[in-house]
């Protein structure tokens, strides 16, 4: 550490820093990753740090925007074939495109947020310069099987590869976080030998905050009926799983008066429409499609619990805002939820795919008002913990001390990197 940095912590302040956040999803996607990319972002520049973010452009030819206090270069794009609400960039010209911001910029730290094209590129210019770099994963193959149409017999042979192909641009990065210790450990399973710390990816306390005397208000907000009501934000998407929930509610609907509400788009939408109908229940799910950032919070406002069956989560930002608004959760046995929910006391995991063990857990949270507000108010202690702020003091610890790891560059550090760290303190 520089006794520039070190005079900055003992004073209790973080130099002002030039950082270059490298992401192949932004808004206006619509993902976890992207969510966490604008905050970490907004909420970098909101400290007086000089934020610039590299992305895919929204609408295809390249533009440089003032965003939130964000400077975003927009890289030319084209649409995702497989996905046609997410744009990807174009590879020709990345590389020195990506290289001269790098080299005008003189950042302190390039962090990227996957190992896709536009990430692994400024990895590699950052490299190239003798810029430290983070990686943050958020990867997981199975988000991607769908989208790709990628048969279930090949899903094993394509997660394998890569897994292969995100480990090894990972191995080039100075530093690697993950949102949870679990997600650190999958990437240890897979073949990544390095520590790799375990950073949540945070949310707002203030924003997502129990308040049960507005539920019916949030209900008549969205047009649903005033009744109990069980919610999942996120994409309606395969690994979600959410046929789950809707198979459950007939069951629930011999005890209780309930209702499912969904918020998000997805490629299941109408599978799952029909899926309701089949079962005779579509009066009771409820299909918001997207809700505005600023709506957000009144969905979980409406809620009495939140249910989740995805089986591809390494954290789950919409779990987290559930849990800080004050709701029990229900949640599939898998991967990262299993660190969020605690059975019996802030809700109940099950086994995915297990539609009957599913239905007795939302039951038994339903049916005790009492048990309810008590596992609401764990929810929102275990949230606590998870404080976006928390997040964006450790990032910016990180960022003041990695250093460029001892291997040989393709080619020597650029003057504007050799200078960047003249940035005196704020």
């Amino acid at each position: 550490m520089t006794s520039t940095h070190q005079a900055a912590h003992r004073t209790g302040s973080i130099m002002r820093l030039r950082i270059l956040i490298a992401t192949d999803t932004y808004p206006p996607d619509v993902n976890g990753a992207s969510y966490f990319t604008y905050r970490l972002a907004t909420g970098l520049a909101e400290r007086g740090h000089d934020v610039h973010v590299v992305c895919a452009s929204a609408s295809g030819p390249p533009r440089v925007e003032v965003q939130d206090g964000v400077v975003l270069h927009r890289m030319r794009s084209v649409p995702v074939l497989v996905h046609p609400t997410m744009r990807t960039a174009l590879p020709l010209g990345l590389t020195g495109h990506i290289a001269r911001i790098v080299d005008r910029l003189a950042p302190h730290v390039v962090h990227v947020q996957s190992h896709f094209t536009i990430s692994r590129t400024a990895l590699r210019c950052g490299r190239m310069a003798g810029v430290p770099v983070v990686l943050t994963n958020h990867f997981m193959p199975d988000n991607l099987f769908a989208h790709a149409h990628i048969p279930p017999r090949l899903h094993g042979v394509v997660g394998s590869l890569a897994w292969q192909d995100m480990i090894r641009v990972a191995r080039t990065a100075d530093y690697v976080t993950t949102p949870t210790q679990r997600a650190a450990e999958l990437l240890a399973s897979k073949g990544f030998t390095r520590t790799v710390e375990a950073v949540s990816c945070g949310i707002d306390l203030d924003r997502f905050r129990p308040r049960p005397q507005d539920r019916a208000q949030a209900r008549a907000h969205f047009g649903l009926p005033d009744r109990e009501t069980m919610v999942f934000v996120g994409r309606l998407d395969e690994e979600k799983r959410i046929d789950e929930s809707i198979r459950a509610l007939p069951v629930l609907l011999r005890h209780r008066d309930v209702q499912l509400v969904l918020a998000g788009t997805g490629q299941r939408r109408e599978e799952l429409e029909r899926l309701a109908r089949s079962l005779g229940v579509a009066e009771r799910v409820h299909f918001l499609g997207f809700v505005p950032d600023d709506d957000l919070p009144l969905v979980y406002v409406a809620a009495d619990l939140f249910v989740i069956g995805s089986v591809a989560e390494l954290q789950s930002i919409a779990t987290l805002e559930a849990m800080s608004t004050g709701l029990p959760v229900v949640a599939a046995d898998a991967l990262a939820l299993p660190h969020l929910v605690r059975p019996g006391r802030n809700g109940y995991l099950y086994p995915p795919g297990d539609v009957a063990q599913l239905a007795q857990r939302l039951l038994d949270v339903l049916e005790s008002p009492d048990r309810r507000t008590a596992m609401g108010r764990a929810s929102r202690d275990i949230a606590q913990t998870h404080d976006h702020h928390r997040s964006l003091d450790r990032f910016e610890q990180i960022y003041t001390e990695v250093r460029p790891r001892s291997w040989t560059l393709s080619r020597s550090a650029s003057p504007a990197a050799r200078q960047r760290d003249t940035t005196v303190a704020a």
